[in-house]
């Protein structure tokens, strides 16, 4: 350090704020996101309702505990205000479809609460960082002139097939036609992507979400740039193109999986009984089986995907959440029961949570059935593990697109149409696709098995490379930091 250098004043530590959508697959990766950014030295305060700010009581003790700048802000919030019952202050409390509408109306009332916050800090803001759902937290940032960024959930392919699909008419093209099995070529993509009505890009493409999809498209174009949890060499020619089309920066600062590594997951009584289980199997055998936080397979699904894998003969961990038990009837508890007696010798099922990341991250998993939320998607490609894709609704079935047709690390189950999110009415795939499937991402003897790992592996290496020190990943966050070093400084 120089002379001239220590007179100068300290710049002061940028402060970002982070606002996710209240649901699993979009708190996870920001909460991420903030212990990346307080690891390098920002300060990073993310909001939420209050429900989910106790579930994430201990992320703020690990924090204060390691002494990073990392906090967890509760925003007052009421359901009730939409008719809906108190506890539903994340998506997975909710019990049907309907209630879907009313939940992204009352989170709208966030909007005050934050603005108070925000008020109250002692400096602005350096930036928000805000889901791309949450215009209630575009419209803050805009009315207070804080920079935002918006942080889109899915890949960079999705989030690209969706821009386009916006600007080039394919949505009203796709709106105007009735016909379920018309094929729609995505424009101006560097490679041939065709959806269908069911499959179209867009998270609000239903009769009664237009004024919440034009609102989200406004503030996605009012923003000063995306972060998005990818890495270059994974999406290299997609995130180009989607920095081109959005005319914006795109910041790809994942996988942010790999900066959670979930110990203290793995550290409690009940996790430590999977790692026994897993400690026991052979190197790549077992299949992970998990639908992700909020989809809810009824008992009939339910026993096709266990006699599917019961069928396939191959060792197996399975994720059944106590949402889809508390529904269901007495019968689908007895069946469980007696299915987890026969597989015993090989199988686990898991009720309830499961630790995913350190799951996936185990010698022993050599592969993964998916239902292809970018974050379940990210980390089996970030531990170098080929998925068996079962896409059910939204980005997953263009998620699907880049993991089989470009990146070539998954084998579809053969799913074409999107079902219900909360219950899955439709029978679209039995136990015999299961066990198919199953076969097909671990025979161990066949050449697109192989090449599959081969690939997968290649890419995990890669992903850890982005997050290291020097790596593409690692470089943005310290060029994120460094862009809004020098705002947040005035005085209210």
């Amino acid at each position: 350090m120089t002379a001239e250098s220590t007179t100068q004043p300290p710049s002061p530590q940028p402060h970002f704020v982070l606002a996710p959508l209240a649901a699993h697959g979009h708190v996870i990766p920001m909460v991420d996101l903030a212990g990346l950014l307080a690891a390098h030295g920002a300060r990073a305060s993310l909001v939420t309702t209050p429900l989910n700010a106790t579930r994430l009581r201990g992320v703020a003790d690990k924090a204060a505990r390691e002494k990073l700048p990392l906090e967890i802000v509760e925003l007052p919030f009421s359901p009730a205000v939409a008719g809906l019952p108190s506890d539903c202050q994340n998506a997975d409390k909710l019990s049907e479809d309907a209630q879907l509408t009313p939940f992204l109306i009352a989170m709208r009332a966030l909007d005050a609460p934050f603005e108070a916050y925000v008020r109250a800090l002692e400096r602005r803001p350096s930036c928000i960082i805000s889901d791309w759902c949450n215009t209630w937290a575009a419209g803050v940032a805009w009315s207070l002139g804080i920079p935002r960024l918006f942080f889109h959930g899915p890949s960079c392919f999705y989030s690209l097939c969706d821009l386009n699909a916006v600007v080039h008419g394919l949505h009203e093209q796709i709106v105007a036609d009735n016909e379920l099995e018309t094929t729609y070529v995505v424009p101006r993509m560097p490679v041939r992507v065709t959806v269908t009505k069911g499959t179209a890009p867009g998270f609000f493409n239903f009769p009664g979400y237009e004024a919440l999809r034009d609102e989200a498209i406004e503030a996605m174009l009012a923003a000063d740039g995306v972060v998005v949890n990818t890495f270059r060499d994974l999406e290299a020619q997609f995130v180009a193109c989607y920095e081109a089309a959005l005319g914006k920066p795109v910041w790809t600062l994942g996988p942010l999986c790999l900066h959670n590594r979930d110990e203290e997951a793995m550290a409690s009584t009940d996790q430590r009984a999977i790692t026994a289980w897993l400690d026991k199997q052979a190197t790549g055998s077992v299949v992970y089986v998990g639908f992700g936080s909020v989809l809810r397979k009824l008992p009939k699904h339910l026993f096709e995907v266990g006699h599917g894998l019961e069928d396939s003969g191959k060792p197996f961990l399975w994720v059944v959440k106590e949402s889809e038990l508390a529904s269901s009837r007495p019968e689908m508890q007895e069946w469980l029961d007696e299915f987890m007696a026969r597989t015993a010798t090989r199988g686990l099922v898991v009720r309830g949570w499961a630790p995913q990341v350190a799951i996936l991250s185990h010698r022993a998993v050599g592969g993964f059935v998916t239902h292809c939320g970018w974050n379940s998607l990210l980390e089996a490609i970030a531990h170098g593990v080929p998925v068996a894709t079962w896409p059910h609704f939204a980005d997953q079935f263009l998620n699907e697109r880049l993991a089989v047709d470009v990146l070539g690390v998954g084998v579809p189950i053969g799913v074409t149409a999107p079902v219900s999110m909360l219950n899955e009415e439709s029978l679209t795939v039995d136990r015999g696709d299961v066990a198919r499937v199953v076969s097909a991402l671990m025979d161990g003897g066949g050449e697109e098995a192989e090449e599959r790992r081969r690939k997968a592996k290649e890419y995990g290496e890669q992903a850890r490379r982005a997050m290291a020190k020097g790596g593409s990943s690692y470089e943005n966050v310290m060029r994120l930091i460094a862009r809004f070093m020098q705002t947040g400084v005035e005085e209210h």
